[in-house]
């Protein structure tokens, strides 16, 4: 499968024209209403939230994120032997994952200086610090190619969206969860053929989830802290959050075939997989599930994935007609993602909301 539709990135302008980018499936910066972060009330987990609380002062991994003796070797070694397609889709997944890593990092710092509440601006804190090591260490691996994107103009110049922290809680939870499913299954297949690891970057992927998992239940600490997040027409929200992020993920992960099967993963096979994980995980928290296993919700973002190449293609013709193609496509995404939205889902009974573990 060609990988044409993944933008080249030939040096470091490239690179920071494409982490500034905007669009569906880039990235974003976010902003929220800080005094209504202010009004959170953790009393109702008040054990579980100090005992997490305590986990992350103890940053059991503060010395993670730092490079080993082999590290350069194993980087030369690996990138000569990429085709120059593979190393472009490799050079995007470190670009958009240090944008969403980064895009954390100020999320939770604004929140940090803009609260009082203690336990929030706790919270805040640690998760910018472990999300500003993630972003580095992701931005050590480009400046190896001579890419490393300027933090600091990102920060400035990128747009921000606002975002209702309800919707802070809802997006980021499953963005952390569906992280940690991300890289422990890349992970565990890495581990099982360590002859495919073409970068020692997925080396870090097993401990990196401690994170990810950690900072997906500080969020459904926080729900679980106000239920009436998780009821009523709340419901709907959740049901729409879960779509945006499976579909922009699939979406995602098909404009860059090569890079999973570079790995000896198919993409479909590996996102559903990742789906299947992510809806175990989130049954503790979340009233309802996708069913991720319907033919006709797998076909529906099949769909959306070709919508979206039309898209690519009509941008590129550009002029009248180019225009009036790009609204025809956007129009047929809408519909699809509708009519995918109404598909019946899989309640959540109480019983089933349970605490699960990380599978490290």
């Amino acid at each position: 499968m060609s990988s044409v539709m993944v933008s080249p990135v030939e040096d470091a302008q490239d690179a920071n024209a494409k982490a500034l980018h905007d669009d569906m499936l880039s990235p974003r910066f976010y902003t929220t209403d800080f005094a209504e972060l202010d009004r959170l009330n953790m009393s109702p987990v008040r054990a579980e939230w100090d005992v997490m609380m305590a986990e992350y002062e103890g940053d059991n991994n503060h010395d993670h994120f730092q490079r080993d003796a082999t590290f350069a070797d194993e980087v030369a070694t690996g990138m000569a032997t990429l085709s120059p397609e593979m190393r472009q889709e490799f050079l995007d997944f470190l670009v958009s994952s240090l944008t969403s890593e980064f895009s954390g990092c100020i999320l939770y710092n604004e929140i940090r200086k803009n609260v009082s509440n203690p336990d929030i601006k706790q919270l805040m804190t640690y998760l910018a610090r472990d999300e500003s090591r993630h972003a580095g260490f992701i931005n050590q691996s480009l400046r190896d190619f001579n890419l490393g994107i300027d933090l600091g103009n990102l920060k400035r110049t990128k747009r921000y969206t606002y975002f209702k922290p309800k919707y802070i809680y809802y997006a980021t939870y499953l963005s952390e969860k569906i992280g940690y499913a991300r890289y422990i299954t890349i992970f565990r297949q890495l581990e099982r053929h360590p002859e495919k690891r073409f970068h020692p970057i997925f080396r870090w992927f097993e401990r990196w989830c401690n994170d990810e998992f950690r900072h997906g239940e500080s969020f459904a600490l926080i729900m679980r802290a106000h239920p009436h997040l998780l009821q009523g027409g709340n419901r709907l929200w959740i049901r729409f959050f879960l779509l945006a992020v499976y579909a922009t993920m699939y979406v995602r992960d098909h404009k860059r075939p090569m890079l999973h099967e570079s790995m000896g993963l198919d993409s479909s096979t590996y996102d559903f997989e990742v789906f299947r994980i992510t809806n175990e995980i989130t049954r503790q928290v979340f009233p309802i599930a996708l069913d991720t296993d319907n033919p006709a919700f797998q076909a529906g973002l099949q769909r959306l994935f070709e919508i979206d190449r039309d898209m690519e293609i009509a941008r590129a013709r550009g002029g009248l007609i180019g225009r009036l193609q790009l609204g025809w496509h956007g129009a047929r995404a809408a519909l699809t993602f509708a009519r995918l939205y109404l598909m019946p889902v899989v309640p959540q009974t109480l019983s089933e909301q349970v605490r699960l573990q990380p599978a490290w």
